[in-house]
């Protein structure tokens, strides 16, 4: 059930809200356009919910599974699936009490003393927090049983708020998913997973969510997998046993250690600088310096010699060493705990029995390896099986990590993480290295949170000299402890970093930590092949790993940073150097230049001009969710901000602006959307008609700027040049297009939270028409999913100044209510579906460019309803949402068959209230598609009182507005009327001259006849 504008309340279809004992019989249909492709599973995961308030539809308990399958894979009337021996369904949810609308009877149902509740206090909230899998925490989720050998397939999908990343882990057995091996999945609300599994592997294991707030607030079940008589026989091994001597060793760890910012050339401690509140040493503060625990080699089982990191391994930081293996391969690790606190050795992505687990919890078991006492030592046995092997579809070596899990929030906080990587049998060379890679990096991506460390108190005693009671723990000193680092670094201190121009380079991607942990691990100045598909930046969430692929063109130094904006700001940055190395570069070779115009402008921008949808949509509701984003009362600044955007131009003079031509109202405050083919050369010329300096940066294209580009100052005209080698375009597994994303560089969070932002696809040779549209679909159509934060833009005060109503010098800006009013939740800058232009018509083939950016409350899941689109990555799957984090770009292919107007929204339950909805509208074949007048590019920017506008033609407008519509109408009359008596006289003269010739012709017939009669009478 979706809203339409075209509904009111008295004409709502009958399913929009079943009331109290009534009923409705719905009808689904699966057509062929919505059914499982050749390449997914046999069948697909999707689920079934009440949409008349979602996000408290949902809280309170309304959703349920749904599988839709290929023909003949449902037998008889049990509809149980023929082609696999058991399969379950799982839902990863942090369900919020808080928002269920029976809130009021739980609280008097269950609370010893109801009149005593505040409902707005922070801790009875978070204990209304239920981290569930199925509505169950803490191991109490029936167990979940089959036989070693079964086939199992798991539904999995999660649903909830911005705190619902989750990452489910299959400890003890591996799966499938999407043809990539993983024990892993990622689920966000919204996102649908099928998961194949044949476990062989008996024993009761956990399964969890590895996000460490979630490990603690008990969001895990058990499995079991029984040694039944189909059991497979063992698998035989019959490659190498590799050994490793590993302890665990307390060190001062430093996250700053050339005391500079090496990105900027600053001392990390510079007052106002982003990275003072981390590496500044006060009363309350520790500092860039922290006792902590990490996982060093030996050379042998005598734990005496510590093993030389080669240079190519400096770049490890705290990183413990790389643990290789082939398929066939057996690993030992012994590991010794030189530390002061219990500790172990977990791995992913290997074989083992429980008792080399590493792990405790309740599976019936007491083993010695789970923790290993100070000063003593374990053996841990692994084993590399074909099944838990890179599959056909995955790249030679996978990525995988290990991990201290005697307390695995706590420990890992503490700094035991090191890489894992098994590959193909016949991968590594004698020495231990890939075949046919010149270098390989292991990248971990982590705010590591120092308040969880076992060597808190420790370093409080240390470095404050203090007891750990006596320290003010109030949020800027728990913030001052949190590391946004990379392998344990910040600011652009990770060394060794180094490669040449033409190096076969793999990069191994690890992802560690909590909710706050959504990172987009971005390349600048090359691209990267991700399971076949090119791309600039892999996402990375606790436990989850990548393996990527680059082959750098283009010498400079460059940074690797994590998107998310305040990972950015916070020192989440290294750097990497590509050297030609006395190598001659391969010469690019370009067939064309394209020339685009664009300025920087500044305009008053609204984020919803019409309200009338989000007032019908939530009618139902007390208070509008809409108030705090959309009202200017109460010290709140409403919908319209001052905003810069990019807008093109049709010259270099910049004197007429390029109108936005059909197809592309959409794009709304974004810039325009740029296209180039492989082989292009793009020249952008910009001018800067803004206050304040900026620039364009693009993602994915090669920059002569090396991701630096030059500032232009307010009036100043720039040429960018960008080029865009085939490594620009789509890789092997892609579609035509792939998507990229310009915005400013002077400063890129603030730039782009200030409006400066925009589309850029580049496709395949031939791809594209004359006029950058792609000739094998209709329509496209780019989306930016951002939270726009106004509280970063650069013109806050002026729109403080401007738009609240009484004393702005009285507001507080960091007031909770008055920061979280400026957070505008848009789809290309518009909420509560007031985005135009996104209009087609039945059978159309549509691509959709869908773009993440912003913070880390920026996890889209991106849901069409009734409609599906297929993805993409060498094969195709079904699918209706799209997972999108910063730094995100994803391309989808849609082919149009549903008639009517349906919701695209974000299904982050805080999102869809705070109004990331739009709509788009199907017609009927043949019907025909009227013009959009509910386009709006900007406001002047003059202010303007919405209490003296009127409505005209639909619309309001002011006084001045109305005048210069009643002149334009005036002038417009005129000239009608001019022309109208031009057109009268000559009318009237065209008949007088016809007059006149007819009369000439009756005078001539009449002499004529005259001069007959004369002739006959002589």
């Amino acid at each position: 059930m979706v809203f339409s504008t075209k509904r009111t309340l008295k004409d709502q279809k009958k399913d929009d809200a079943v009331f109290p004992g009534r009923n409705y019989t719905y009808t689904w249909t699966v057509p062929e356009d919505h059914s499982p492709t050749d390449d997914d599973p046999n069948c697909l995961t999707w689920i079934y919910h009440s949409h008349i308030d979602a996000p408290r539809d949902i809280a309170s308990g309304l959703i349920g599974p749904l599988l839709t399958c290929k023909t003949g894979t449902l037998t008889g009337s049990s509809q149980r699936r023929s082609d696999v021996d058991v399969d379950f369904f799982l839902m990863f949810s942090v369900v919020d009490e808080n928002l269920s609308w029976y809130l009021d009877e739980n609280i008097a149902s269950f609370c010893t003393d109801p009149g005593s509740v505040d409902k707005e206090d922070e801790e009875f909230q978070e204990s209304n927090k239920m981290h569930a899998i199925n509505g169950y925490v803490f191991g109490n989720l029936p167990e979940l049983k089959m036989c070693a050998g079964d086939s199992v397939s798991w539904y999995l999908f999660g649903m909830g708020n911005e705190i619902d990343v989750h990452t489910a882990y299959f400890h003890g057995e591996t799966l499938k998913i999407r043809g990539h091996r993983t024990d892993v999945a990622s689920l966000f609300p919204a996102t649908f997973v099928t998961a194949d599994m044949i476990p062989r592997n008996p024993g009761r294991w956990l399964l969890s969510c590895q996000v460490n707030d979630h490990i603690q607030a008990g969001m895990g079940a058990l499995y079991e997998v029984r040694p039944c008589s189909r059991q497979a026989a063992a698998p035989s091994l019959g490659g190498r046993v590799r050994r490793y001597f590993i302890a665990a060793k307390e060190v001062q760890w430093d996250y700053g250690p050339s005391a500079l910012d090496q990105l900027t050339g600053k001392q990390l401690t510079d007052p106002d600088s982003p990275a003072e509140q981390y590496f500044k040493r006060s009363l309350y503060r520790i500092g860039g310096v922290y006792w902590k625990a990490k996982y060093v080699e030996y050379t042998d089982e005598s734990f005496r010699e510590e093993k030389q990191q080669s240079e190519e391994e400096k770049h490890l930081g705290i990183l413990g060493p790389v643990i290789k293996a082939e398929v066939g391969d057996t690993i030992l690790v012994t590991f010794f705990n030189k530390a002061s606190w219990p500790f172990s050795i977990h791995p992913h992505g290997v074989s083992y029995g429980k008792a080399s687990e590493g792990m405790w919890y309740h599976d019936g078991l007491s083993q010695s390896g789970v923790s290993v006492a100070p000063l003593h030592n374990f053996t841990y046995h692994w084993t590399v099986p074909r099944h838990v092997g890179p599959t056909s579809s995955d790249p030679p070596c996978l990525t995988w990590m290990y991990s201290s899990a005697a307390n695995p929030v706590k420990d890992s906080s503490s700094g035991l993480v090191g890489p894992l990587l098994i590959c193909k049998a016949g991968t590594l060379d004698d020495n231990n290295k890939q075949k046919g890679i010149d270098k390989e990096f292991y990248l971990l991506f982590n705010v590591f949170d120092e308040n969880l460390s076992w060597y808190l108190n420790a370093n409080i005693k240390y470095y404050l000299r203090m007891e750990e009671t006596a320290v003010e723990k109030d949020d800027d000193f728990e913030e001052s402890n949190r590391m946004h680092a990379i392998n344990g670094l910040m600011f652009g201190n990770l060394p060794g970093l180094d490669v040449c121009e033409g190096d076969r380079v793999s990069w191994h991607l690890l992802g560690l930590g909590s909710e706050a942990d959504v990172h987009g691990a971005v390349f600048q100045g090359n691209t990267l092949q991700i399971n076949g598909m090119r791309r600039d930046s892999a996402n990375l969430f606790p436990h989850t790993f990548a393996t990527a692929f680059m082959q750098p063109d283009h010498s400079g130094t460059f940074e690797i940073y994590c998107q998310t904006s305040n990972h950015y700001q916070s020192g989440m940055r290294q750097q990497y150097s590509v050297s030609r190395c006395g190598r001659t570069g391969s010469a690019h070779h370009y067939r064309g230049v394209r020339t685009f115009y664009i300025a920087a402008e500044e305009l008053l921008w609204d984020y919803a001009p019409d309200r009338s949808w989000e007032r019908e949509r939530h009618n139902h509701s007390a208070q509008s969710y809409a108030d705090i984003f959309l009202s200017n009362e109460n010290g709140l600044l409403g919908s319209r901000y001052k905003k810069a955007v990019y807008r093109e131009y049709t010259d270099g003079t910049f004197q007429t602006p390029k109108a936005r031509i059909s197809g592309h109202e959409h794009l709304g405050i974004l810039g325009p959307f740029l296209w180039a083919e492989v082989g292009d050369i793009l020249n952008v010329v910009f001018k800067n008609n803004a206050s304040r300096p900026y620039s364009i940066h693009a993602h994915g294209v090669l920059e002569q700027q090396a991701g630096h580009p030059q500032v232009a100052n307010p009036g100043d005209i720039v040429t960018y040049r960008w080029e865009v080698p085939e490594r620009a375009g789509p890789g092997p597994n892609d579609s035509a297009c792939v998507p990229w994303i310009y915005y400013s560089a002077v400063d890129p969070v603030k730039d782009m939270y200030s409006g400066l932002i925009g589309p850029l696809k580049v496709c395949r040779r031939g791809a594209l028409r004359s006029s950058g549209s792609r000739k094998d679909v209709k329509r496209e159509f780019a989306l930016l999913f951002l939270v726009f934060d106004e509280n970063q833009s650069w013109y806050l005060e002026e729109n403080v100044e401007r738009f609240s109503k009484g004393n702005h010098k009285e507001i507080n800006l960091l007031d909770e209510k008055f920061v979280e009013s400026n957070k505008m939740h848009a789809i290309n800058g518009r909420l509560y579906a007031t985005l135009p232009g996104l209009t087609m018509h039945e059978g159309e083939r549509v691509n959709w460019y869908l773009l993440g950016m912003g913070h880390e409350v920026d996890v889209h899941t991106v849901h069409f309803h009734a409609e599906t689109f297929i993805y993409k990555n060498g094969k195709s799957y079904r699918a209706d949402v799209v997972d999108l984090f910063p730094g995100t770009f994803e391309m989808v292919e849609m082919l149009v068959g549903n008639p009517g107007t349906w919701l695209l929204h974000c299904h982050v339950s805080d999102h869809i209230h705070a109004g990331m909805e739009i709509l788009f509208t199907v017609l009927p074949r043949g019907e025909s598609e009227l013009e959009d007048l509910t386009a709006t590019p900007g406001l002047p920017l003059e202010d303007e009182d919405e209490s003296q506008k009127v409505m005209l033609f639909g619309s309001r407008v002011t006084q001045e507005q109305i005048e210069a519509i009643v002149i334009s109408l005036a002038v417009v009359g005129v000239l009608l009327l001019v022309a109208a008596g031009v057109l009268l006289g000559a009318v009237i003269h065209l008949e007088r001259q016809r007059r006149l010739r007819r009369n000439r012709r009756s005078i001539l017939d009449d002499g004529f006849k005259l001069m007959s009669q004369k002739n006959s009478g002589l």
